[in-house]
C-alpha cells in the first residue's frame, strides 16, 4: 500500500506538472481516427515510458542528512508494487521542502526535538570560549593552570545552578613541555564517559591558542581534606558514608575500564547535602581488563606498592588509594609519612602500618584488606571486584541502592550560603587575584584537535520524558 504521505506528495507533483501540460496539434486529421481525438504528451508527466519489465520505482536514495531531522539514514520511498511508474529523482520526496501553495496539505515529519537542542548545544559550545563567563574567584591551583569558580553569561533563569560553575584553566604550553597532552586528553575524554551521583559532571569542554578549558559543576561544600583538616579525624559512621560514596564512584569508572590513580582527600569535594564527590581526571587512564600500565603517576602518599615499584599496575591500584584514604579519615593521617620521598616509598614498599587500638574489629579487618601490598591479594582484585568491598563486614548497615539513590543522607552537612558560596574553600586560594592571565601560545597545535565538548541535555534523558 502507498502511504499518506507518498500519495499527497505525487498528487502534488501531478497536479504541478498538469499546469505545464500543452496539447499539441495533430498533424494529420486522419490519424485522429475521425477527428475527435488527439494525442496527448503525458511524457513531461509521467516521464519517458518503461517496459513491461520494469514497472515499478527505482532504488530508493539514500538522505543522509535532512534539514527537518537528523535522523537517517532514510529512504525517500517505500518502493510499492503499486505503483508501475518511473519518477525522476528531482521529483521526490525534495518537494516537501519547498514552499507550498496556500492550501495545500502536506504531511511533513516532526522534528526531532532533543537531536535539535543537541545541534543547537554543539553550535553554541563551538562558539564558546572564555569571554563566555565571569570569574569570580580563584578556588584551586593545580601544576598546568588554576580552577576558578566562574558564572555563564546569559544563563537560563530556571537553572538551578544560576549558572555557576568551576573552570579549570590549563596553559598548553606546560602541559606540552612536560609531556602531559595524552593525560589532559584522557581527562577529558574520560569525563565525557561518566555519569554517576558521586563524579564531578562535566558541561562544556573547549581551547584557545593557548589554553585549555574544562567547565564543570561546581561543588560548594569544599575539599573532603579541608573538612578532615578542621575535624581532625572522623567517627567510623561519618567515614563510613564517605567510603561507600568513594567506593560507588571508583567501581563505576572501573566498569567502564578507567583507573582514577590519584585518589587523595584534595581530589573529593563535598557537596551542600554532604555528599562526596570524586573530582580530578588529570591522572586518570583507561585500562583493558588484561592490560597493566607502567606508568609513574599519582601522589606518594597514596601510591600503591606495585607504581613506586614499576610492576605495572591496573585497577587494583586504586583500591590500595581507598585503604589509605580511609585510615587518613579514621587515624588524621596517611598509614605512612616521611619528609624524604625516596625513604617515603621505600616504607610503602617493605614496613607494615600500624592500626590504632581505638577502631573497631571490623574497620582493623577492612584495612587490611585494602592495603595489601600483593595487588592479587587485595580486596577488590578478585572477579567480583568492587562487590567484594561492598559485602564487608564494615559496610554491613549500607544499603547500596538507597546509597547510588542519594538517600542516605550524611549527618555532617557544610555551612553553605549559595550556590557561589566558596566559604568551605581554603583562604590560601581565595586570596590569589581572579584573572586568567596570557600566555604564550605553543608553536605546535595538532596536540588537542577536538577537544570541544557539551555535554547532553539531562531533560531530554529517557527518564525524564
Amino acid at each position: 500500500m502507498v502511504s499518506t504521505i507518498q500519495k499527497k506528495t505525487l498528487h502534488s507533483i501531478l497536479a504541478s506538472k498538469l499546469n505545464k501540460l500543452s496539447i499539441p496539434p495533430s498533424p494529420t486529421s486522419s490519424n485522429s481516427g475521425g477527428g475527435g481525438g488527439e494525442d496527448f504528451d503525458f511524457s513531461e508527466v509521467f516521464g519517458p515510458l518503461t517496459s513491461s519489465s520494469t514497472p515499478y520505482l527505482i532504488d530508493p536514495e539514500i538522505i543522509h542528512s535532512r534539514s527537518h531531522s537528523f535522523v537517517g539514514p532514510s529512504p525517500r520511498f517505500t518502493t510499492s508494487t503499486s505503483l508501475p511508474l518511473s519518477i525522476e529523482q528531482e521529483t521526490g520526496l525534495q518537494s516537501c521542502d519547498e514552499e507550498e501553495e496556500e492550501g495545500d496539505e502536506v504531511d511533513v515529519e516532526e522534528p526531532d526535538v532533543e537531536e535539535e537542542v543537541q545541534v543547537k548545544e554543539k553550535k553554541e559550545v563551538s562558539k564558546m570560549g572564555p569571554g563566555d563567563f565571569v570569574i569570580m574567584r580563584v578556588v584551586g591551583q593545580g601544576a598546568f593552570g588554576k580552577v576558578f569558580l566562574v558564572r555563564k553569561k546569559g544563563f537560563d533563569e530556571n537553572d538551578e545552578s544560576d549558572g555557576i560553575f568551576a573552570m579549570k584553566v590549563m596553559r598548553k604550553d606546560t602541559i606540552i613541555k612536560k609531556n602531559h597532552v595524552d593525560y589532559m586528553r584522557a581527562e577529558r575524554d574520560i569525563l565525557t564517559k561518566v555519569d554517576h551521583p558521586f563524579i564531578v559532571q562535566l558541561r562544556y569542554s573547549f581551547q584557545t591558542k593557548s589554553k585549555l578549558y574544562l567547565i564543570l559543576d561546581f561543588i560548594n561544600g569544599g575539599h573532603l581534606f579541608f573538612h578532615l583538616y578542621r575535624q581532625g579525624i572522623f567517627s567510623e559512621d561519618q567515614a563510613r558514608v564517605y567510603t561507600a560514596e568513594i567506593v560507588s564512584a571508583v567501581s563505576h569508572l572501573h566498569e567502564r575500564g578507567i583507573v582514577h590513580r590519584d585518589l587523595k582527600p584534595e581530589n573529593i569535594l563535598m557537596d551542600s547535602d554532604g555528599h562526596v564527590m570524586l573530582t580530578d581526571f588529570g591522572m586518570a587512564k583507561e585500562i583493558d581488563e588484561s592490560s597493566r600500565s607502567n606508568s609513574m603517576c599519582g601522589t606518594t602518599e597514596y601510591m600503591a606498592p606495585e607504581i613506586l615499584q614499576s610492576k605495572g599496575h591496573n585497577k587494583d591500584a586504586d583500591w590500595w588509594s581507598v585503604g589509605v584514604l580511609l585510615y587518613e579519615m579514621l587515624t588524621g593521617q596517611p598509614p605512612y609519612t616521611h619528609a624524604n620521598r625516596q625513604k617515603l616509598q621505600q616504607k610503602i614498599i617493605k614496613e607494615k602500618f600500624k592500626l590504632p587500638p581505638f577502631l573497631t574489629s571490623e574497620a582493623h579487618s577492612l584495612l587490611k584488606a585494602l592495603l595489601q601490598k600483593e595487588p592479587e591479594r587485595r580486596l577488590g582484585s578478585g572477579p567480583t571486584g568492587a562487590d567484594e568491598i561492598k559485602k564487608h563486614k564494615w559496610f554491613k548497615s549500607v544499603n547500596w541502592k538507597k546509597l547510588d539513590e542519594r538517600e542516605f543522607k550524611p549527618k555532617f552537612k557544610p555551612d553553605v550560603s549559595g550556590t557561589d558560596c566558596t566559604a568551605n574553600f581554603d583562604q590560601c586560594w581565595l586570596a590569589m587575584p581572579a584573572d586568567d592571565s596570557p600566555a604564550p601560545t605553543p608553536t605546535s597545535g595538532e596536540h588537542f584537535h577536538g577537544y570541544t565538548y557539551v555535554a547532553p541535555n539531562p531533560w531530554l534523558s529517557n527518564e525524564s520524558l
